[in-house]
């Protein structure tokens, strides 16, 4: 539990944490990760659901419902779609993606895992993954869950964000500490 305790203290951790509280009560912590993930990945997916969860002109009731709507159609577990209901009665949709990221990292340390965000100019392949995945145990010396997106403006290589420590190694990286280098 390397960072928790800077992630619970934030609104979004708050919130992340005691959702996982009540997840550990009820012993359903793997379904409403499954859950927040399905979410996060509607928001990357919906332009309109990430303009709702963002707009502070739609009503609680009209964010409650829709969220509501949402959980049908994502087969939400209760706990989750309760969960949905109170962000939106608090006017908290726009964290979600910052609870979401909070609660993967609190039931991570639980396990003894570390969540690495991979960010890569290119999509790396199944292959590439799992070779970085064995690198970054053996360096952790834990189990290691990647997350992978692309950034076409990385230009090449990769960075890789495991809790608060980042390894760059992106040419646009190189070529701006080049330039810097080349002023003086």
């Amino acid at each position: 539990m390397e960072n928790s305790g800077g992630i619970k203290a934030s609104l979004q951790g708050r919130y992340a944490s005691a959702l996982f509280d009540l997840a550990s009560e009820n012993g359903t912590v793997s379904a409403v990760e499954t859950d927040l993930d399905n979410i996060g990945q509607a928001i990357r997916e919906s332009d309109d659901f990430a303009a709702l969860i963002r707009n502070p002109q739609v009503s609680r009731e009209a964010a409650a419902g829709a969220m509501d709507g949402i959980a049908g159609v994502l087969g939400l577990s209760p706990l989750t779609k309760n969960f949905m209901g109170v962000l939106a009665a608090n006017r908290r949709l726009s964290a979600l993606p910052e609870i979401i990221r909070a609660f993967a990292s609190i039931a991570a340390a639980q396990r003894g895992e570390a969540t690495a965000e991979v960010t890569s100019a290119h999509a790396l392949s199944d292959e590439q993954v799992e070779q970085l995945r064995q690198k970054l145990e053996v360096r952790e010396g834990r189990t290691v869950k990647i997350r992978t997106s692309v950034d076409p403006e990385l230009l090449g290589g990769l960075v890789v964000t495991i809790g608060s420590k980042r390894i760059d190694s992106s040419i646009r990286t190189r070529l701006n500490s080049l330039a810097q280098a080349m002023k003086g």
